[in-house]
């Protein structure tokens, strides 16, 4: 790409100010999941090899006021990461700025770490990380020595104090390898993909979907429709939908992107329903597309797996999107276990996730090391398929 990375840069007894994106799911202060955690070690073991001073901005979940500090804080991601570094992590609770924080940011030795406490905790007094708020950017780009290093490409669609705002008061903001990587699969994919050139867009809503779906109708060889968004395209073309997700405003966009795809948009030809979402008495597969009145089609059915496949097969890029059905539930989980069983078949194949639930089921159905990349960023990833620029991004120093 374009934009310096760190590489580029010198990092030798420098204070390195770097963006990762350490906001893992905590229950009762422990951390379930710390994938991101393990993303972002190789670029910080780089500063770290390279005689740099890591100082690390992250948020961690969403605060507004002081009572959602609570459960809010760093303090055991920087246990966490302290133990996948193999040395301790500096860390002064609750401090997002201040005398205490600056002295131990100076009192560190090239090779040291120090975890800035949850950047959000600025959003209290009036979003002043959120809302990329000037002199907070330029604050915390004074902690550092003129490098700021982004490798947070899950907050990389937002303009926020600790992307955006350090990015402008520095003399080189750079990508880490994780934001290096991301834009190199996904942006390249798109904008570049060895053909043919397979989409998969899955999820709940049509409205979540309609800039992705425009723009891979511009770029892919075909776009196949699943998830909940399915039944807007079916009640759009006069089917029966029965009880299933629909979202009624969204009919005429959806019979619009039905024309504008032609052969190129393929929807399921039928479903995996139920009398209910919880507490279901019967499941069975319809015989065509329409669903039963009194059901709702909660995954898609047999012969839309084997049509994907069919449709799948030969691909060298496929990008996918949103799960098939409500994978969490072993009863509706069928159609994006075969798809996924599809995509990976493929010979050759450039296999791209693009974050969130696509993202989970593929961890959590032991499919995440058969793709050639998955996203860290489901916001991110929606907007680069979308074809939109991130600001994040766009900050960074061209080379």
């Amino acid at each position: 790409m374009a934009k310096k990375t760190v590489k580029d840069v010198e990092l030798k007894d420098k204070k390195v100010l770097v963006r990762v994106d350490f906001n893992v799911p905590l229950k009762d202060g422990v951390i379930t999941n710390d994938n991101r955690i393990s993303a972002a070690l190789p670029t910080i073991e780089y500063i770290l090899n390279e005689g740099g001073k890591a100082i690390l901005f992250s948020h961690l979940g969403r605060v507004k006021e002081e009572a959602d500090k609570e459960g809010k804080s760093l303090a055991p991601v920087a246990v966490a990461l302290g133990e996948k570094l193999g040395k301790p992590v500096k860390f002064i609770p609750g401090a997002t700025r201040g005398a205490e924080l600056e002295a131990a940011i100076d009192a560190l030795n090239a090779g040291d770490v120090l975890l800035v406490e949850n950047t959000r905790f600025e959003d209290i007094d009036g979003k002043k990380e959120s809302k990329n708020d000037p002199e907070l950017g330029a604050y915390w780009a004074g902690l550092g020595e003129g490098i700021f290093v982004n490798d947070a490409f899950g907050t990389a669609h937002r303009a926020h104090a600790s992307n955006v705002g350090i990015s402008a008061n520095v003399e080189n903001a750079v990508a880490g390898f994780l934001l290096e990587n991301e834009i190199a699969y996904i942006k390249d994919a798109v904008d570049a993909p060895v053909r043919p050139f397979v989409a998969i867009l899955g999820g709940s809503k049509v409205s979540d979907k309609i800039g992705v779906i425009e723009n891979l109708l511009e770029k892919a060889d075909k776009v196949i429709i699943g998830g909940g968004m399915t039944y807007t395209f079916f009640k759009a073309q006069g089917l029966e939908i029965g009880a299933s997700l629909c979202e009624e405003d969204k009919l005429d966009v959806a019979k619009a992107l039905i024309a504008k795809g032609g052969d190129k948009l393929i929807l399921p030809v039928d479903n995996k329903e139920a009398n209910a979402f919880a507490g279901y008495t019967e499941v069975k597969n319809t015989d065509g597309p329409a669903v039963d009145p009194g059901f709702l089609g909660l995954d898609i059915g047999p012969k839309s797996i084997e049509k994907f496949a069919a449709d799948i097969a030969g691909a060298k890029t496929v990008v996918w999107n949103g799960p098939m059905g409500v994978f969490e539930n072993p009863d509706f989980q069928a159609g994006t276990i075969g798809v996924m069983d599809a995509i990976v078949s493929q010979p050759d194949v450039k296999s791209i996730i693009g974050g969130g639930d696509s993202a989970a089921a593929a961890i959590n159905l032991g499919y995440a090391d058969k793709f050639s990349w998955i996203s860290t960023g489901g916001g991110a990833s929606m907007e680069l398929l979308e074809g939109k620029e991130l600001p994040g991004l766009t900050a960074l120093t061209e080379k």
